[in-house]
């Protein structure tokens, strides 16, 4: 079987990866790749959010079975694009798509399936907005309607906040078109976990639970991130919990859209915050999470490919997913900057290194590869992963291995996989 990866970051090399596990695939392919995935498939510079290419690119390749990782070329239809050529493709189409493209569109679903999420209120003008704030009390949570690369929520501790979040996406206009629409919604206090399902349309599994950690630095401070790293599984979710969240939200939101007739097929990433009164959906995603996906496949021993095929094909109930015992963690190396602005094409040592440690794997996320050296490209540039014995083990192992990497700015924050740790200590 030849697969076609589309991505370039951490997330997709993780997948490459675990694929290139299945006796099934013979060939993988990644537009467009990066300088870690180029060790495992063919990369070809084409751009993920390029459907036209991404179609020509896998009829005239004969690929059999696309798997998409971003965000964007889902929202923009890559799915109905290759499902109108009777190609074969792992995701959700456009209209189910707006679960992630549209927060406004995912909390009118939260609601008409009777979904526990925060109160909310939508404003598309700056005028609206101040005097709402004006009247109701922090803290309070400021969200930009459209796909803003995980930076366009902003958690205000005062009104002052909240009008600073107003100006920055409705005024500046810093994240474009995505901040013509606001949410307004209260601020949910609790612990967060990420739940992420393989769904079919009508039946769905549960991939292990996981927690990332969204702000730059050490003890959640600053701003937020795409992710500075991530462990499974996430102790908060014990199976008790894990039952909850999936009567009261994953089956609300499968098979409310199946009786609507929007099947959502593919994958389905609920970010919770666990409150004293259960569990609330802070947001849905449409894809694999980044960083959770690179501490939850290593974990899995279960062919990867099983469960998209089935997905695709209707039958995923039958897939029974078998899960490493052993802790997964992963850190984030970032560019000096991140998220703000940084240098790209700086050369990074030490790769070789930081693999030889038993049970890791570096994921290339902002990599790129030049006359044999490889190169920084992006804000978050890898993503070091290790497996150990307890979350204590699986953390040191992390650590130890990202210490043998080096490149100019290289920042990573020292605290991943505190909150597990904490809930391991305290038993």
């Amino acid at each position: 079987m030849k697969v076609l990866v589309i991505g370039s970051g951490a997330r997709e090399h993780a997948i490459c990866w675990k694929i290139a596990q299945s006796p099934r695939v013979k060939k993988i392919f990644a537009l467009p790749g990066n300088a870690g995935m180029a060790k495992i498939a063919q990369c070809s510079d084409i751009k993920d959010n390029d459907i036209e290419k991404i179609t020509d690119f896998a009829e005239k390749n004969n690929i059999d079975l696309a798997i998409v990782g971003p965000e964007a070329p889902l929202a923009s239809g890559i799915v109905d694009k290759f499902n109108h050529k009777k190609l074969r493709i792992f995701g959700p189409d456009a209209k189910t798509a707006k679960l992630e493209s549209s927060k406004v569109f995912a909390k009118e679903a939260l609601t008409r399936f009777r979904i526990p999420t925060a109160e909310y209120k939508v404003f598309d003008g700056v005028r609206q907005a101040k005097e709402h704030i004006s009247k109701r009390p922090a803290p309070m949570v400021i969200k930009a309607d459209g796909l803003a690369q995980g930076k366009g929520v902003f958690v205000c501790k005062s009104r002052q906040e909240a009008l600073d979040a107003v100006k920055i996406i409705m005024a500046d206009k810093k994240f474009g078109p995505a901040g013509e629409r606001i949410i307004i919604e209260d601020c949910l206090e609790g612990e967060e976990a990420s739940v992420i399902i393989m769904s079919d349309g009508r039946h769905f599994v549960n991939l292990a639970s996981s927690q990332d950690h969204k702000r730059i630095y050490d003890n959640d401070k600053g701003p937020n991130t795409g992710g500075m790293g991530a462990y499974s599984p996430a102790p908060v979710i014990d199976d008790a919990l894990n039952d909850i969240i999936n009567k009261k939200i994953i089956k609300p939101i499968i098979f409310g859209l199946n009786e609507e007739n929007t099947p959502f097929k593919g994958t389905l990433y609920a970010g919770l915050m666990i409150t004293r009164d259960g569990p609330y959906v802070l947001e849905f995603n449409v894809r694999f999470g980044d960083p959770e996906t690179q501490a939850i496949l290593p974990r899995l021993k279960t062919d990867l490919m099983d469960a998209v095929e089935a997905s695709i094909d209707g039958n995923i109930e039958k897939v029974k997913l078998e899960w490493d015992k052993r802790p997964c963690v992963c850190v984030v190396c970032a560019s000096k900057g991140y998220p703000g602005d940084y240098k790209k094409g700086i050369p990074i040592y030490g790769l070789d290194e930081a693999e030889s440690v038993k049970d890791t794997v570096v994921f290339h996320a902002g990599t790129k590869l030049e006359a044999d050296t490889i190169l920084t490209n992006g804000g978050r540039v890898l993503g070091v992963t290790a497996l150990g014995e307890g979350i204590k083990g699986a953390i040191d192992k992390a650590y130890d291995a990202c210490s043998k990497i080096n490149f100019e700015g290289m920042y990573y924050r020292k605290d991943i996989g505190h909150r597990a740790l904490a809930w391991e200590e305290s038993l």
